[in-house]
């Protein structure tokens, strides 16, 4: 897929325009934001989404709009069990509701600057080694695993601020109360940060830590940088609202955990194949490729969407059936 530099940059001064209206229209006036308010934005970036594939689709074909929503819609559903976590950050550092949008646009502008710089890395690397698919395929394999056996509320009760909020706490005095939605100010000539800018901090790095496997996980449904940054930046950028609006209703997507380390173990499996398919290690097959299955897009588009439904209707039944599965996120 040919990306001219012209479109990159179009693509991501797009990207900042939307941000800046979000910005100007949303934060202009702090407040708590409404389910309304957030359902319309979440439907606008959906949209925005979706009008971004029709248009990658015409001009480029089906395959690649094939790669794009895959990858999108697997973004956005590592996004959603992410915002376990931003609740429980959000809870743990008592943040206002009406500063709480804010919190999250600044941090995951953050995290979306960081993950470009890993897509860049992740995109030279396996430009370079193809046999990078074997570590990327493992891993995605061990995290599914890992988060099929996630309890949140184990989360919770372990959470501990990481090394990035650890030095900003030794380089800057930290105030006990919030100022409003300022992160720094001076007292007595004295620079302080506040607790808004620590969590800003401690939200986007813990979103850059999910990128861990979030971006070993879309590398195997599409080689193109281009589309990989666009699907993250879409993801990212309608998380904020989503947040928003799923609030109560994310302790009830009880078996969401077990329906993401599916697709991860898929995308997992898709990845050693086409290593395999490609190989090129001389102590494996005397460095030939091997002649294994390859997973299509369509395919993994389909168990994609077919997880996310069955794990979701199957969330929901069981909470109806038995109300005390449900999670006490943030509680």
């Amino acid at each position: 897929m040919a990306v001219p530099a012209w479109l990159w940059i179009a693509t991501i001064a797009g990207l900042l325009a939307l941000l800046a209206i979000d910005l100007f229209i949303v934060d202009r006036k702090p407040h708590e934001v409404s389910l309304g308010e957030a359902g319309r934005w979440v439907t606008f970036y959906v949209a925005v989404a979706i009008v971004f594939g029709l248009g990658i689709w015409y001009f480029s074909g089906g395959t690649y709009a094939g790669e794009y929503f895959a990858g999108y819609i697997t973004e956005y559903s590592l996004s959603v069990d992410n915002l376990f976590i931003f609740l429980i950050i959000m809870t743990t550092f008592k943040v206002p509701a009406i500063h709480q949008h804010k919190v999250l646009l600044i941090g995951i502008l953050m995290a979306l600057v960081m993950r470009g710089i890993f897509i860049a890395v992740g995109a030279a690397v396996i430009a370079k080694f193809s046999w990078v698919f074997y570590i990327f395929g493992a891993f995605l394999i061990y995290t599914g695993y890992k988060l099929a056996r996630t309890d949140h509320e184990e989360e919770e009760e372990e959470y501990k601020e990481n090394a990035a909020l650890r030095i900003v706490r030794k380089v800057f005095p930290v105030t006990d109360e919030y100022h409003g939605a300022k992160s720094f100010l001076k007292i007595d000539g004295k620079r302080f940060a506040t607790p808004m800018f620590i969590v800003i901090v401690a939200i986007g790095t813990t979103d850059l830590l999910f990128a861990l496997d979030s971006i070993p996980a879309i590398f195997g449904l599409t080689k193109e940088p281009f589309l990989v940054f666009a699907a993250n930046a879409f993801a990212l950028m309608g998380l904020r609202q989503l947040y928003f609006l799923l609030g109560g209703l994310l302790n009830k997507l009880v078996y969401l955990s077990i329906g993401l380390s599916v697709i991860l173990g898929f995308i997992g499996v898709k990845l050693i194949l086409e290593a395999l398919h490609s190989n090129s290690l001389w102590f494996l097959n005397d460095g030939e490729p091997l002649p294994v299955p390859v997973i299509g897009i369509e395919l993994s588009l389909s168990v994609i969407v077919g997880v996310l439904a069955i794990t979701t209707v199957a969330s929901l039944i069981k909470v109806r059936r038995d109300p005390e599965s449900v999670k006490p996120v943030g509680k």
